[in-house]
């Protein structure tokens, strides 16, 4: 399992620890993921993904899991997430119908 953002697709990035005397070392900033459980309100049932915190975040603020695939791009999400945008499409249009 790659540490990738599900829903972001944040992952890790490489760079340098500098020190004081201006020694670069390398060094691998992880991301921030945790494994969370998101009610998905239109599907009425709960769906377990690994995000990271600021997705979390950002998840909240556009008013839950349904909002957030809604407006999310499709190149970023994982294909966990893509079949769970696809799978509220239809429930959308079927509701709609």
């Amino acid at each position: 399992m790659s540490r990738r953002c599900e829903l972001t697709g944040k992952g890790n990035q490489t760079g340098h620890r500098v020190s004081h005397s201006n020694i670069k070392t390398k060094h691998v900033f992880v991301a921030n993921l945790i494994n969370v459980t998101l009610q998905s309100e239109a599907l009425k049932r709960s769906v377990k993904l690994r995000i990271s915190a600021n997705a979390l975040r950002s998840v909240e603020h556009r008013g839950g899991l349904d909002a957030f695939l809604a407006k999310a791009s499709n190149d970023e999400l994982s294909k966990k997430a893509l079949a769970l945008k696809k799978e509220l499409a239809k429930k959308s249009e079927a509701v709609a119908a």
